[in-house]
């Protein structure tokens, strides 16, 4: 599985939280790793106007092998927290998907 990990230029610290970010990911989806062919995950901050603050918003996309891409977005205060949603978020999105395929294919 590749990942690749998107950030923009005013998020701090980007190349060590990049690195971690992409271990966070291999990790949290390492059950799905033969069946994913790659994972995008783009970072970036967003002024949230009616709260009077920052706020992190993380899309992630995966690609599974012979399925359309699925994509997934949380929103949080923080970097980690924003990834920590989107992997959530993913998990519960493929076990859904792979659980209908495996049980139509009578796995």
């Amino acid at each position: 599985m590749q990942v690749q990990i998107n950030t923009a230029n005013n998020i701090d610290g980007r190349e060590a939280l990049v690195s971690a970010m992409e271990t966070d990911v291999r990790t949290g989806l390492s059950r799905f790793d033969g069946r994913l062919t790659r994972v995008e995950v783009h970072l970036g901050d967003e002024a949230n106007v009616q709260h009077g603050g920052a706020e992190t918003r993380c899309m992630m996309e995966a690609r599974p092998q012979g399925l359309d891409p699925m994509t997934v977005t949380d929103h949080a205060a923080t970097p980690d927290l924003a990834l920590s949603g989107a992997l959530r978020k993913m998990t519960t999105a493929l076990d859904r998907e792979f659980g209908k395929l495996d049980a139509h294919r009578g796995r």
